[in-house]
């Protein structure tokens, strides 16, 4: 029998969370559906254990989180989580709300994510 990815309640919450994108994840999803990343297919809103994740490439391992002002305050909570995707061979690349909004780092962004990508 295949080892669950999460549990369902974790599940459950990823789909509600699906349909309550932030501003700034509904902006980068439009970037990143579709494979429109170097043909690379995400996910968002996935469960893993017990963390949802914003974006995930299952296939690249490859996790992109955007933060906002909450995480200023919750740094040992993402420290913990990192390490967690991490301990699971995923890597993980984070981006500020700000950032994304304001297109600021937009190719910045991309050369960060292609880098994670061909990191094969």
């Amino acid at each position: 029998m295949p080892v669950k990815r999460s549990n369902s309640k974790t599940m459950h919450r990823a789909g509600e969370l699906r349909k309550e994108l932030t501003p700034a994840e509904s902006k980068l999803w439009a970037y990143l559906r579709g494979d429109k990343l170097n043909g690379v297919n995400f996910r968002r809103q996935h469960a893993i254990g017990n963390y949802i994740v914003d974006f995930v490439s299952i296939k690249k391992k490859l996790v992109i989180e955007l933060d906002g002002s909450q995480h200023l305050e919750q740094a040992e909570y993402d420290v913990e989580r990192t390490r967690y995707l991490e301990s699971r061979g995923y890597k993980v690349i984070r981006f500020w709300n700000n950032d994304v909004m304001n297109d600021t780092p937009a190719l910045a962004c991309w050369r960060k994510c292609e880098r994670g990508i061909s990191r094969d």
